[in-house]
């Protein structure tokens, strides 16, 4: 850290619990789904996702064409609720189960409170919160027949922070954290933890189209850490909530936010 950037490490921890794992993940084609896809495959894991972008999902497929085992890319739009739990129905009969289920796509576009309409809202709903529960509500019965599974959740801390002009996309992301204990209590008896992730500003290169480098370094200034968070920082909750070690924690909240206050 000479430099007083923090970066990743270059070998992270391994989890044998995670080989062979039947793992699904959906919005795994850019950002942080797609950091989140190649660190389960790396393990060893069996993985596939879901996502709108066709171009990018197969660019994430042939980026790990060295990897024992290639994850499985779907095109799907996930607020189409009905045709969503359809394809993870038919991913989970194709992996033979499903052991994980990382609930990462949203969508996080700028929206002033004068230009929303009902439409929007039900939209914005669809897009960031709606299809976590049907999500979840697909892959139950299988975790349920293997006995037991992890359900992850990405949340976020904007809505803790209260930033300016993401009305809707903070209310679907507070409602997942009730979501998260709800479904954690609904479940545990069938040994099926659920537990959100709670991500700070990650670079990404969305993300990079919302910030100068002057509002890059005013993040960096509001967190107590130094260095800007990866896909990679949150993949690594991610694997660590999935694998075995983590096999008592349920409902709660794992913040990855470098201290953003």
């Amino acid at each position: 850290m000479a430099d007083g950037v923090l970066r990743p490490v270059a070998q992270g921890a391994v989890y044998p619990s995670l080989a062979g794992k039947k793992v699904i993940i959906s919005g795994g084609a850019s950002g942080i789904g797609s950091g989140i896809v190649e660190a389960f495959v790396r393990q060893g894991a069996v993985v596939a996702f879901v996502d709108i972008l066709v171009d990018e999902g197969e660019a994430v497929v042939a980026g790990l064409a060295d990897a024992a085992v290639l994850p499985i890319f779907v095109q799907c739009d996930i607020t189409d609720c009905d045709d969503y739990a359809a394809k993870i129905a038919k991913l989970v009969e194709t992996l033979g189960g499903c052991d994980v289920l990382i609930n990462n796509a949203a969508n996080d576009d700028r929206h002033k409170l004068e230009d929303v309409t009902s439409e929007y809202w039900d939209e914005r709903m669809s897009v960031n919160l709606k299809h976590q529960f049907f999500g979840a509500k697909a892959v139950i019965p299988a975790m349920k027949a293997a006995g037991g599974g992890s359900i992850i959740n990405l949340g976020s801390i904007s809505w803790h922070l209260g930033l300016e002009d993401l009305t809707l996309y903070q209310t679907a992301k507070a409602a997942i954290e009730g979501l998260t204990r709800s479904l954690a209590r609904e479940l545990g008896r069938d040994n099926i933890r659920v537990n959100a992730i709670i991500p700070g500003n990650v670079q990404t290169p969305r993300q990079m189209k919302w910030y100068t480098p002057e509002g890059e370094a005013e993040i960096v200034a509001a967190q107590c850490l130094d260095g800007r968070i990866q896909p990679a920082d949150i993949a690594a909750m991610a694997m660590f909530l999935a694998s075995d070690d983590a096999r008592f924690c349920t409902a709660h909240n794992y913040w990855v936010d470098a201290g953003w206050r």
